[in-house]
């Protein structure tokens, strides 16, 4: 029997290590995008932001969008106050008298407080409102840089697609479960990167994302996965995807990075990646349910082992090996994300980190698809 069990390991162990390290390949093989400095800002955005309760947040997310250096009359500013009970509303209604193209909608006026993704609603009925040509959406919690519309613009203006992933990171507030956080977050951020490198398009942030408005009406916005709490990034990409096979883009630069902050505590971690992982089953392509299953067994293989080698102690031996194996090979990989990331540093936690991912990974898997959870005040099926 024992025989059964490492053999499985063993091979699920090879998998996983030769994915990664293809990830690891592919994300080497980005291109940097250097913007053309000669071409003059041309595109406009209407840059989408869905806020619940952000009373906190949301002044400083907008403000960081309007002092970019990007001319005032291409861009509009979309709040959409997702039925708030703080003063979200409020602070947009108070800029709003200093920025005549900061627009605020109050999704209470257009719908009736009974759906599964308010979210998707909330960007949905903003692209129904908006004035222009691209949608870029962050989140309320968000900072951007300066230059973010101006780069979003000349990527625009140099590839000419129809739907941008762009980078997300954590910032550090030095707490363990804010470390443990942004270690997570580079390996996903990692994975978006080299899989649309790849060709192979698995994951992308909404928090840093543009598309076309003529694509999402080309594929009937979010209909179809509207019933799903989240996926308002990656399900669309997928969407997207279909009708424009090569139109998707990443664009590869450290000045685009929206900065945003981890959860704050442990309850809310778990029920953010349970979040995310509640679409796990709803992707069109299976190839991507294939390789989130494959990690998924192997990761419960590395939690269960423990377990199996208190009838067997030589088991646990086994248990190092691919937990060395498995450390290893991320850590190669993690290695020019977090230099692309500005977050080399962490990498000294990350061996110590491991354990309590391989718990998290199954226990967030496993609530993802049988599992509820709170988000924003709202308990979620």
């Amino acid at each position: 029997m024992w025989f059964v069990i490492i053999g499985l390991a063993i091979f699920f162990t090879l998998i996983y290590c030769v994915l990664i390290l293809f990830y690891y390949t592919w994300f080497k093989q980005l291109k940097y995008f250097k913007p053309d400095e000669t071409l003059k800002p041309a595109t406009c955005f209407s840059v989408i932001i869905p806020a619940r309760n952000e009373e906190e947040n949301i002044e400083r997310c907008v403000s960081s969008i309007l002092q970019n250096d990007y001319p005032e009359n291409l861009y509009e500013v979309i709040v959409v106050d997702d039925f708030s009970d703080d003063a979200t509303a409020v602070t947009i209604k108070k800029m709003q008298k200093h920025f005549s193209n900061l627009r605020l909608i109050e999704l209470k006026n257009f719908v009736e407080p009974k759906l599964n993704s308010y979210k998707k609603k909330s960007i949905e009925t903003a692209i129904l409102n908006s004035s222009y040509e691209w949608i870029v959406t962050t989140d309320a919690d968000c900072v951007v840089s300066k230059h973010w519309l101006k780069l979003f613009d000349n990527f625009i203006q140099t590839n000419d697609p129809v739907f941008i992933a762009a980078p997300v990171r954590f910032f550090n507030n030095n707490s363990f479960i804010s470390i443990f956080q942004c270690l997570d977050f580079l390996s996903l951020q990692g994975i978006t990167a080299a899989s649309v490198s790849a060709g192979f398009l698995s994951m992308c942030n909404g928090a840093n994302l543009g598309y076309k408005k003529e694509a999402f009406n080309a594929v009937n916005g979010f209909k179809g996965v509207d019933n799903i709490a989240s996926g308002d990034d990656m399900l669309l990409m997928h969407k997207i995807q279909h009708p424009f096979p090569n139109k998707i883009g990443y664009l590869f630069n450290k000045e685009i990075i929206v900065t945003t902050p981890p959860m704050p505590d442990v309850k809310r971690f778990i029920n953010q990646r349970i979040r995310w992982a509640s679409k796990a089953t709803s992707y069109s392509d299976k190839k991507i349910f294939l390789v989130l299953l494959l990690v998924y067994i192997f990761n419960f293989c590395l939690f269960t082992l423990p377990f199996i080698a208190i009838f067997d102690h030589q088991l646990f031996y086994y248990w190092l090996a691919f937990l060395v194996l498995k450390t290893g090979c991320e850590f190669i990989f993690l290695f020019p994300v977090a230099k692309f990331f500005d977050q080399r540093k962490l990498l000294w936690w990350f061996p110590l980190m491991q354990p309590f991912h391989i718990v998290y990974t199954v226990v967030s898997g496993f609530l993802g698809k049988f599992g509820k959870y709170e988000w924003k005040g709202r308990t979620v099926k």
